[in-house]
């Protein structure tokens, strides 16, 4: 069986996380947390705050995850934020008719190919129902919604939908986070919560599922202007797969660029400095929060396969272990998004989605103006006075020269109104400008948590022989793991060192260390529930060490096995040094009497 199996099976028995609803026989694509994943994801979440939005100096919003239609209107979701769906004539089962063509087919990007080419190729290859083994030739495919819809207010009540993207929430809040940003470009707006897709065929755990937490930053930036500060990031390591790369027939090595962040730019291959710069921060970040970099790639989207709003977009994807074998699936994506979102908010509300840009010093500029006679218009059109004067203005901002004859023509729902240049009042003006008001572009990095969260369990998912028996055992990173620390008594039912754990569990919470306490079956027993939950450290108190002066207790780390006996008093001290950096265990090793592994367990 494959490590996909592992995780799924370790994830429920240890309460990672597991299909919800159970007792009333669940629905695909919901998943609950249990204590240890809603610890786990709880540490991504706030790796992911310190580093895009603490360290960035970007804000912090929380929005609705229900909003109204009209904003799912100016998005584009109404209209383009569809899958492909196939249904089975016989059982009537629905699928994802662009991942049946992957699947069965060398074709990569099958969501890139219109609905009738899918079609096609679903009849070519006589590709069958997964839940039925029907065949699935001539039925037809189709575009399908994957917004949930529902109603605001009783009755029918006005229409509205749970928010697909948590970055809707960011960009309709634009007129107002801009005051609070004084106006001042650049500047960025980060939110983590949940987004909803119905998906057709939700599947696999936690990689396409119905509701998801998101963690998004919308960077608003001048492109005319607004560079980001690349050295911080220039060294930085990638592994890129760009879209050129990818249409090889041979590609180079294997298959991927090897680079800096600078070379990258340098070489074009990254056109966006921006993109680079937060490939490079968030290569730093996985590495951080404990992603296998050897599992990581960078691959840059395909024309086809860009959403409706990307000018360019980037993905991270990890390699995760299946039953057949290792698949590549995306945690993040990067999005230049240009000014698109706001442009479209603009377009539909009555707001400002802009910004005034000062310039260094004021401009004088020639600016063409209309003033028409409507003494003259008034008689001579009537009703439509007023709206021959609106075309009038829009044409001297359109085509200045339109005026230069004897009379002006314009049109008005479709009637032709001829007008007499000097009755229109045209001119050009000379104004001095102190700036202009400029739409801001928009450059998104946009994380999956919980993808990230079955990504860092599965890479650090390992199994070893210890004490003469084979373990499993998560080596997350110290700063993601659920528990920082376990205290056990050696003895569950010898009271005094229940009590003396006891003392030691609270002495450690009161430091700052989420810690627990384990006092059921065997020490061994207790050691290997904690390694699979991947607590890095347990501290154990036994009789010799209560005899001590001062008193001692051993402490135990996950991945080797290793036991140092510490002074009790020192222990907090030593926890601090392992947790920030200033330590190491083999340091300890040294330093204090050494356990042999096994006679604990």
């Amino acid at each position: 069986m494959g490590q996909q199996v592992d995780v799924v099976e370790l994830a429920k028995r240890r309460g990672f996380f597991f299909a919800a609803s159970e007792a009333y026989g669940g629905a695909a694509g919901f998943y609950t947390f249990g204590p240890e994943g809603a610890a786990l994801k709880r540490n991504v979440e706030a790796a992911w705050r310190d580093r895009f939005a603490l360290r960035e100096d970007n804000e912090e919003i929380a929005a609705p995850t229900i909003m109204p239609e009209p904003v799912f209107e100016a998005s584009g979701h109404l209209d383009g934020f569809d899958d492909m769906l196939v249904e089975c004539a016989d059982c009537g089962e629905s699928h994802r008719a662009d991942h049946l063509v992957e699947g069965a087919t060398d074709i990569e990007d099958a969501e890139a190919l219109d609905p009738t080419e899918v079609a096609d190729l679903i009849s070519e290859h006589n590709l069958t129902c997964p839940a039925c083994n029907a065949e699935l030739t001539g039925q037809p495919v189709e575009e399908f919604n994957l917004m949930f819809e529902t109603s605001i207010g009783p009755g029918s009540g006005s229409p509205g939908y749970l928010r697909p993207e948590t970055a809707q929430g960011i960009f309709v809040e634009f007129p107002r986070l801009k005051e609070y940003a004084r106006g001042k470009l650049p500047f960025g707006v980060t939110q983590i919560g949940p987004a909803y897709r119905n998906e057709i065929s939700p599947r696999r755990g936690l990689i396409r599922v119905r509701e998801f937490t998101q963690a998004e930053l919308e960077q608003f930036i001048d492109p005319e202007e607004d560079e980001p500060d690349l050295t911080k990031v220039a060294d930085v390591d990638l592994r890129l797969y760009p879209a050129p790369e990818q249409a090889e027939d041979e590609p180079a090595e294997d298959g991927y660029i090897h680079t800096t962040v600078s070379d990258a730019v340098e070489q074009n291959i990254i056109t966006s400095d921006w993109i680079a710069y937060y490939l490079g921060v968030a290569q730093e970040w996985y590495e951080r929060v404990g992603i296998d970099t050897e599992k990581l790639r960078f691959r840059q989207h395909l024309p086809g396969e860009r959403a409706h709003y990307a000018a360019d977009c980037w993905d991270a994807e990890a390699t995760i272990d299946t039953a057949v074998g290792t698949d590549w699936i995306e945690i993040a994506g990067f999005s230049s998004r240009s000014d698109y979102d706001l442009s479209k908010h603009a377009e539909h509300s009555d707001d400002s989605f802009t910004v005034f840009k000062q310039y260094d010093e004021p401009k004088t500029v020639e600016r063409p103006s209309v003033d028409p006679d409507m003494a003259t218009l008034g008689p001579e059109f009537g009703g439509d006075a007023g709206a021959v004067a609106d075309a009038l203005e829009s044409l001297a901002e359109r085509d200045p020269s339109a005026f230069d004859g004897e009379d002006v023509t314009v049109v008005v729902d479709g009637e032709e109104f001829t007008v007499d240049t000097d009755v229109a009042g045209f001119e050009v003006v000379e104004e001095t400008e102190a700036g202009e008001h400029i739409t801001p572009h928009v450059i998104e990095p946009s994380f999956g948590v919980d993808r990230t969260v079955y990504a860092l369990i599965d890479h650090a998912l390992s199994t070893d022989e210890l004490g003469g028996e084979e373990r499993t055992y998560l080596s997350l990173d110290a700063e993601m793991s659920p528990t920082d620390v376990a205290v056990f008594p050696l003895v569950s039912n010898h009271e005094p060192l229940v009590e003396a754990a006891d003392e030691i569990v609270q002495t450690i919470r009161t430091a700052g260390f989420d810690a627990t306490s384990d006092e059921s079956g065997s020490i061994g027993r207790r050691y290997r529930r904690q390694d699979e939950v991947g607590t890095p450290f347990c501290v154990t108190v036994d009789r010799d060490g209560m005899e001590d002066d001062p008193q001692t207790v051993t402490l135990r780390h996950r991945d080797t096995g290793a036991q140092a006996r510490i002074p009790t008093n020192e222990l907090v001290g030593q926890l601090e040094a392992l947790r920030d950096g200033d330590a190491n265990f083999e340091a300890l090793l040294s330093r204090y009497e050494t356990v042999e592994t096994g006679t604990a367990e």
